[in-house]
């Protein structure tokens, strides 16, 4: 028996027969299409035409339905599409497990973002997962990819990764790279591939490749082998773990021996091993403590050799930049209600590093601490610390220096308000205790005292404006200064500086008497109310009264530097200047100067040593335009400015220049670079194609592809054209 109806659009809902009550505790199923037909016999719902059906979160349509009410499988044909939250799949036909979720699609086309994918089976494994076979891979949604990823089998946990059997990677029709297995987590934005062709003064012709596994939900390795034609081979491998139970971190190690091919003739050795090791580490225990470690270990022949090679900087010049000579350590921190102990264990591991042992070196910090129902504040900065200062060649010399010191400096403030001023006067003494002197003295203790006060004030005007002429949306101005001015006087140690072993500045102080002068000028306004910077501008410099001569140099405590063989009167130091102006949100401007009143030789000045500051603007259409200049008075004066503009949604153009306008001994007057920059949206690539142009180098064009999925990946390729000899304009 069966029941047949020709309405153009019919909503056969389960749950409306008392025969099927128990799905009806369920959630229904429910069928649009322009007929419909159901079964009593069988329990079949048979629709043709502009189907639609919805179940748990899932939207089946198609042309032509026969779903099983009991068992709630389906077989839907013709433009088959299955949509849910993780993904999209279309196909000539579905059979689908509605209750659970799974099922086969033939021919099919899927979309799980970012990718997309074809295959002549997918399975529908769970809610959470499917299986391609015999298909490809791709982030391009074209019917003809410009690139895939041909796999015999591919599998797809959408939002969570993808992992592929025997895959081979195409460039259009053409195959360039098998992979065996390839492995992606959709968790995190980096391709698990990486491959970098290119070519190098130094290096030749190379090519250097990355491999990344995921070894646990929590760890993954980094597996590389580089060739360098003119180097030869190296090899390496990084583990990054997180979520263990003693914090996360990680390991990398690079290994190559070294063959290069433009030694001298005759020379010895002809190879050298260079290895490259690095341990960091990170345990938060708990909320008030922490855990922190780092270890370098460098074995490097060729620097030996030739110490202007250094394996961090040949291999990698980014760590080089930021650290030239990274330092091994432990560090332990604790805070406590009121304060907190840090313990620093630090220790040269390449002895070529100018770097300080601290075995251990212990500090604890007791900030501002109310004295009791008082109104006095006190304060104790100590430090224990076992030091050994080594001279970077070996063996050791006198220069290497070995010293404990015991270190502690107690404060007692009194904040108060006199009038409208902020006065915060001080007193503090500083014990330091060294175990031996620069004499080969023993229990040597040193006593500074220290005085001085903080003064502040804040004045303000409103200036009752309201325009929005130039666009500049003024609603009211708001002029606010603060003055401050911070004074201290250093009495002269008990110890003088050439009686003590100089580890640092702790023991180095001299007397000083010093006074900090400083004025903040803003001007507010408010914007979609609130409050906005449009001027900051801040004068600061240090005043040094009576100085008295002496064998040691400067005021360390206060940053003041003065050769003090002859007689010093007093004075001014330098000016700092900072200013930054926002009048839009699209503009942007800061700048600092240094004018030096006079230098360390009372030799009056009166000029600008330092000057630099930044200008930009984000201009429509996402182009953007900034210039800089930064003046050194006894060194470079150098503009530097860039300017993007897209020409079109495809189509990118970039310039950057840097201009040099002083000539001295080590630099030449002119343009010192140039790269002219355009980019080429291919749709899922982009590609960049540069032209670089630096004084004494030559020029170099690159080439760079990124892929828009995964823009943190790139594949480059570059090549020098010509290299200008040293000396040539």
């Amino acid at each position: 028996m069966s029941r047949k109806t020709p309405q153009f659009i019919l909503a056969f809902i389960l749950c409306s027969s008392l025969a099927f009550a128990e799905e009806a505790r369920e959630s229904p199923i429910i069928i649009n299409g322009d007929n419909v037909e159901y079964s009593t016999d069988n329990k079949e719902v048979t629709a043709t035409g502009n189907i639609e059906v919805i179940y748990k979160g899932a939207k089946l349509t198609c042309n032509k339905l026969k779903v099983n009410m009991q068992t709630k499988e389906g077989l839907a044909e013709g433009n088959a599409r299955l949509e849910d939250a993780k993904g999209v799949i279309t196909g000539e036909r579905i059979i689908y497990d509605f209750q659970n979720k799974t099922g086969v699609i033939i021919n099919a086309d899927f979309r799980a973002n970012p990718y997309f994918g074809r295959g002549k089976k997918v399975e529908k494994v769970s809610d959470s997962e499917f299986v391609a076979k015999r298909g490809y891979l791709t982030t391009c949604n074209f019917d003809h990819p410009h690139y895939r990823f041909a796999a015999k089998k591919v599998n797809m946990f959408p939002a969570e990764k993808m992992q592929t059997q025997d895959a081979v990677l195409y460039l259009g029709s053409v195959p360039v790279l098998y992979l065996p297995r390839f492995n992606y987590s959709m968790k995190e934005p980096i391709m698990h591939v990486q491959v970098e062709p290119g070519k190098r003064k130094e290096w030749g012709p190379y090519i250097l490749n990355t491999w990344r596994y995921n070894l646990t939900e929590n760890a993954n390795a980094r597996l590389s082998l580089d060739y360098r034609s003119k180097l030869g081979f190296a090899e390496g491998f990084e583990i990054n773990y997180k979520k263990s139970p003693v914090g996360k971190g990680d390991f990398k190690f690079y290994y190559t021996n070294e063959k290069p091919d433009n030694l001298p003739e005759g020379s010895s050795p002809t190879e050298f091993q260079r290895y490259f090791m690095r341990w960091r580490h990170k345990w938060d225990i708990d909320a008030a403590t922490n855990f922190t470690a780092e270890f370098y270990k460098i074995t490097d022949k060729r620097r030996k050799v030739d110490s202007s090679h250094e394996i961090l900087k040949d291999y990698f010049f980014r760590e080089y930049e930021k650290d030239s000579q990274p330092l091994s350590y432990l560090f332990f921190h604790h805070s406590f209600n009121y304060s907190s102990i840090d313990i620093l264990l630090q220790k040269r591991t390449n002895h070529w590093f100018d770097q300080l042992d601290k075995q251990p070196e212990i500090n604890y910090s007791l900030p501002s601490l109310q004295l009791g129902e008082s109104s006095f504040y006190f304060e104790n900065v100590s430090q224990f610390g076992n030091y050994n200062k080594k001279a970077t060649t070996a063996p050791a010399t006198n220069d290497d220096v070995t010293v404990a010191r015991f270190d502690t400096t107690n404060k007692i403030s009194l904040p108060t308000k006199v009038g409208f001023i902020e006065f915060k006067p001080f007193v503090s003494s500083r014990q330091t205790f060294y175990d031996k002197g620069a004499n080969d003295q023993t229990g040597i203790v040193r006593t500074i005292f220290y005085s001085g006060a903080d003064l502040s004030t804040k004045f303000y005007r409103i200036f009752n404006v309201k325009t929005n002429f130039l666009g500049l949306d003024i609603n009211a101005l708001r002029h606010v200064i603060t003055p401050t001015i911070g004074y201290l006087y250093t009495h002269v140690p008990t110890i003088p500086g050439v009686n003590i072993r100089q580890i640092d500045s702790v023991d180095s102080i001299t007397r000083g008497n010093t006074a900090s002068l400083g004025l903040s000028n803003k001007l507010q306004t408010k914007r979609n109310g609130q409050s906005v910077d449009l001027v900051d501008f801040r004068i600061t410099t240090d005043y040094v009264l009576d100085p008295k001569s002496g064998s040691n140099n400067g005021f360390v405590n206060n940053s003041i530097l003065a050769n003090t063989s002859n007689k010093l009167h007093s004075q001014l130091s330098d000016l700092l200047f900072k200013l930054k102006v926002i009048p839009y949100s699209w503009v942007h401007f800061e700048g600092e100067a240094t004018y030096e009143h006079s230098d360390h030789d009372n030799l009056n000045y009166n000029k600008f040593s330092l000057a630099s500051y930044d200008l930009s603007f984000d201009l429509a259409g996402g182009s953007t335009f900034s210039i800089g200049q930064r003046y050194e008075r006894k060194g470079k004066d150098e503009v530097t400015a860039s300017f993007n503009w897209r020409l079109s949604p495809k189509w990118k153009f970039s310039i950057y220049q840097r201009y040099n306008f002083k000539r001295s001994a080590t630099l030449r007057a002119g343009s010192q670079e140039q790269q002219y920059t355009l980019t080429r949206d291919l749709h899922c690539w982009e590609l960049d194609m540069a032209y670089n142009i630096k004084k004494f180098e030559g020029s170099t064009i690159y080439f760079t592809f990124r892929l828009k999925a995964f823009p943190e990946n790139e594949f480059g390729f570059d090549q020098s054209t010509h290299r200008v000899k040293s000396g040539t304009q």
